[in-house]
């Protein structure tokens, strides 16, 4: 699939442009703590990705009515302390630029709440490469990757779903851009394996940021 004729660019936050793993791990520690819940890190892993709930009943076991308690210790410490722990995946700026410069529409849509990506991509001053970031909302109306698609291919710019390209690291990102007919990029240097990405349908799989540019821009 010749992915360079897409005009707009849908990028996955976690995993895909930071690698934010030790925020998210601690401050689901910090949650599970209030629970009497101890989990190691490895354990903790398939945490990052899908949303903060289903994480804490699916991943950690945590009954539905502990699971959204869960979520507000979470965002306690991830609100503060957390959402910096994190940090650019080499080659992520540069790509970001290019697309930028290449005049592509470069769209965040991300299942993390919109304020903290926000306020992540400011941090590392890369916000100003993003027609529009779009993530989930405190009050869990927006929260499936779906709905965050959704609401972000209602940028305005016209562009349709069929001229556009979810890239992410995970199955949710590649289920995501099925759901509304989009073209998918796989990133293998993220929290997803190459065989979840397989398996999910990916059209596309890159090792790099670097890769990444060379599938979007359509440079050999």
């Amino acid at each position: 699939m010749d992915l360079s004729a897409k005009q707009a660019v849908l990028f996955d936050l976690d995993g895909t442009i930071i690698d934010s793993a030790p925020g998210i791990i601690r401050s689901a520690q910090y949650a599970l703590r209030h629970f009497g819940r101890e989990m190691d890190e490895i354990s903790l892993r398939p945490f990052i990705g899908p949303p903060l709930k289903e994480c804490f009943t699916e991943v950690c076991g945590l009954p539905e009515g502990d699971a959204e308690q869960a979520v507000l210790y979470y965002r306690e410490r991830y609100g503060t302390v957390g959402k910096f722990e994190c940090s650019l995946y080499p080659g992520v700026e540069q790509l970001l630029r290019e697309l930028w410069e290449a005049g592509k529409t470069v769209l965040l849509a991300t299942s993390k709440p919109e304020q903290f990506a926000r306020e992540i991509l400011e941090h590392f001053d890369i916000a100003r490469y993003f027609h529009r970031i779009g993530g989930a909302t405190f009050d869990h109306t927006r929260e499936s990757k779906e709905a965050v698609i959704e609401y972000v291919l209602d940028y305005g710019g016209g562009i349709g779903s069929e001229n556009a390209v979810m890239v992410g690291d995970r199955k949710f990102d590649i289920a995501g851009a099925k759901a509304f007919g989009m073209a998918s990029l796989g990133v293998l240097y993220g929290f997803g394996s190459r065989e979840e990405l397989e398996k999910a349908g990916a059209d596309c799989l890159a090792d790099s940021a670097r890769q990444v540019g060379d599938l979007l821009l359509g440079r050999t």
